[in-house]
């Protein structure tokens, strides 16, 4: 192999398949990044067995070759090296190596055949269409930070994405909380399906995302087992998580049926009150006190948004918003209050409730396409 590239082209190619590169693991070689020469390009790959990403940079390729080598030394190296044309050169010797030349600096690298390197999938024969970037990151922005963390229910890790021929539909939940998001696309199915994408990978894949139009292909494989986003120069295959993800709809459903109270506040007054009850709440298991109360006759009202704690203090806000119903007094945890509220992008925010044991129901004003429930926290009163 004999290529050439610039530094910052090679730096920030490594940046992006370094995301699914191994941080631990029992297959030493999942730590190493693959590099192959494509079609008159640099190809970069890296797996960790869940997640493969794989790249491409403009290089001027003299002679074609694959090696792969140690992610975290050759990304340091090349971060370190100034603006200028790397040579790279492939040995082709007993022991696999590659010696980057760059302005004064000279290196050589050790690495592997590169077909020791596990196979990064490829996923045809499925179903396939085309999403905007934007809808796909506003999907994401608001839905994957209700996914699960902890590994005991692992379809709660996912994001179940359901695609029907007009739109597409992501939900996370964890057990405390449920975000939906719906957002209106072309696709080419003919009968809804759904699939489980672990959240990690859509996390990644979030991070590539632009608010631009710019087209994501995804495929799936045949079988359902994995799933491919397709960018321009990029391309990020998942393993799907196999299992029912909770009836979202119907929760749904179940939540909003018994509405008891429909308040509407502007969301940076309440997302400054919230804020502030939150700093005192770290010291009373992070609970935050809802109460709202209309105006009799009118359809304004007040919420009183509170946090207690015994051995430090006590903190309260009002701000004023239009109520339909009756008065209502709730408790959240203050980060899933904080999360639902820094979600949404309106000018003002709709807080439904029924009572102060069943989910709180937010939405954004004059949006339909979102919806977060949040399970309440049991207080005394």
């Amino acid at each position: 192999m004999r290529v050439s590239c610039l530094q910052e082209n090679l730096s920030k190619g490594l940046g992006i398949v370094g995301r699914a590169v191994a941080t631990r693991s029992t297959l030493p070689i999942t730590q190493n990044v693959l590099i192959s020469t494509d079609e008159g390009r640099l190809k970069l790959a890296a797996t960790n067995l869940e997640i493969a990403i794989t790249t491409w940079i403009g290089a001027n390729v003299e002679e074609e070759g694959s090696i792969s080598v140690p992610a975290r030394l050759l990304s340091e190296f090349v971060n370190s090296l100034p603006s200028d044309t790397i040579d790279i050169v492939g040995s082709d010797g007993p022991t696999k190596s590659i010696q980057l030349k760059c302005a004064t600096f000279d290196a050589r690298i050790n690495g592997t055949d590169a077909e020791e390197f596990p196979p990064i999938p490829s996923v045809t024969g499925g179903l396939g269409f085309t999403a905007p970037s934007k809808i796909l990151k506003a999907a994401l922005d608001r839905t994957i930070f209700a996914a699960a963390t902890e590994e005991s229910r692992p379809v709660l890790t996912g994001i179940k994405i359901e695609i029907e021929p007009d739109k597409i539909t992501l939900a996370a939940a964890d057990g405390f909380r449920l975000a939906v998001y719906s957002g209106e696309i072309e696709t080419s199915v003919k009968e809804p399906i759904g699939v489980i994408i672990p959240s990690r990978s859509l996390n990644e894949l979030n991070r590539f995302l632009s608010d631009k139009e710019q087209p994501v292909e995804i495929m799936f494989s045949d079988n359902n087992a994995q799933v491919m986003f397709k960018m321009e120069d990029l391309e990020l295959v998942s393993q799907l998580i196999q299992g029912n993800f909770p009836p979202f709809a119907e929760l749904l459903a179940d939540a909003t049926k018994d509405t008891q109270c429909k308040a509407e506040f502007k969301l940076t007054e309440f997302l400054a009150a919230a804020k502030v009850a939150s700093i005192f709440a770290r010291d009373s298991s992070g609970i935050i006190r809802l109460e709202i109360k209309p105006v009799e006759g009118q359809d304004l009202g007040q919420l009183t948004i509170s946090a207690k704690a015994e051995e430090i203090g006590e903190n309260t806000s009002q701000i004023d918003g239009k109520v339909d119903g009756q008065e209502s007094k709730i408790a959240f945890n203050s980060k899933y209050l904080l999360d639902v509220l820094g979600s949404i992008h309106t000018e003002k925010v709709i807080l439904e409730t029924s009572s102060p044991s069943r989910a709180g129901v937010f939405r954004p004003t004059g949006s339909e396409n979102y919806v977060h429930l949040v399970m309440p926290m049991f207080v005394q009163w």
